[in-house]
C-alpha cells in the first residue's frame, strides 16, 4: 500500500468548537489533512492575545511538509489579522464559527435576520464552553458567582453585580440549537431545551451544513467563499461582502 505522490497533505489549524465536525469532514476527505486544535477560550483574550497564539501555531508547521495551511477559523473579532505564513493560508470569508455551522454567510444573514437575540449552540459549545485563563470574562468578574461577591463587596452589592455583569446572555431571547448530522446528540439538544425553558427563552432546532467546511479540507477553494493569502501576506478586515482580504 502507498499513498500516491501527488495526494495534497495540508495543515489544519482550528478551534475546538468545530473538533466534531471538522474530524468527519477530513474523514471523508481525499486529501491527507493533520488537524491541530486550539482552545475556545483564545476567543476570551481579545484580539492582540488571539492572534499572537495563532501565529505560534502558524509557525510551528513544517513548512516542507504541506502545501497550504487550513484555518478552521473565521475572522472571529479579528483574531485572525496579520496572520503571515510561509506557505498559503487558506481562511473561510466568515465572520464567526456559527456562518461554518451553517454552511454559508447567506444562511447565516437569513438565519440572523429571521432571529434575533438568539444565542447559538452546537455539540462543540457545549462540550467547550470553558473561559480561558486571564481572559475579558475573568477580568470583568464573569466567572465569580454570587457566593463570591457577597464575600468581597456584601449582599446588596452582589445583587447589583450580578444584574450588571453575572449573566452575559442577558440580552438574549432565544437559544437555537445546530445539529450537525453526524452522531446522535439528542442529549445536547435537551438541555439546550430545558435551559431555554428555565431562561423563558423560546427555543428552535437548526439544521446545519457541513459543505463549507468540507469544502475546506477538499479543496479547490473558491474566491467567493475562502481567501488564500500567499506567502507575504496577511489577511485584514475588508469591510464589505467578502468579510477579509490579503493585504
Amino acid at each position: 500500500m502507498f499513498v500516491a505522490a501527488d495526494t495534497p497533505r495540508y495543515k489544519l489549524i482550528a478551534c475546538e468548537i468545530l473538533y466534531r465536525e471538522l474530524c468527519y469532514c477530513v474523514a471523508l476527505s481525499r486529501n491527507i489533512v493533520d488537524l491541530e486544535f486550539l482552545p475556545k477560550g483564545l476567543h476570551d483574550l481579545g484580539e492582540e492575545k488571539m492572534s499572537a497564539r495563532l501565529q505560534q501555531a502558524v509557525d510551528a508547521v513544517d513548512r516542507g511538509r504541506y502545501q497550504a495551511i487550513l484555518l478552521g477559523y473565521a475572522l472571529c473579532n479579528n483574531g485572525i489579522r496579520g496572520l503571515r505564513s510561509p506557505l498559503p493560508l487558506v481562511v473561510p470569508r466568515a465572520h464567526d464559527c456559527i456562518t461554518l455551522l451553517l454552511g454559508s454567510r447567506e444562511r447565516y444573514q437569513e438565519v440572523f435576520h429571521a432571529n434575533p437575540g438568539t444565542y447559538f449552540e452546537s455539540t462543540g459549545w457545549l462540550e467547550r464552553n470553558e473561559a480561558a485563563e486571564g481572559g475579558i470574562a475573568e477580568q470583568l468578574g464573569l466567572r465569580s458567582s454570587y457566593e463570591d461577591y457577597v464575600r468581597q463587596y456584601g449582599e446588596d452589592n452582589a445583587r447589583y453585580l450580578m444584574e450588571v455583569l453575572g449573566d452575559g446572555l442577558r440580552n438574549y431571547s432565544a437559544y437555537a440549537y445546530i445539529g450537525s448530522g453526524i452522531g446522535d446528540f439528542r442529549h445536547y439538544e435537551r438541555l439546550t431545551q430545558a435551559d431555554a425553558q428555565t431562561r423563558g427563552w423560546s427555543y428552535s432546532r437548526l439544521e446545519g451544513d457541513l459543505g463549507l467546511l468540507r469544502r475546506l479540507v477538499d479543496g479547490p477553494w473558491d474566491d467567493a467563499e475562502f481567501l488564500v493569502v500567499p506567502p507575504g501576506k496577511h489577511p485584514v478586515p475588508s469591510h464589505d461582502a467578502g468579510v477579509i482580504r490579503a493585504e
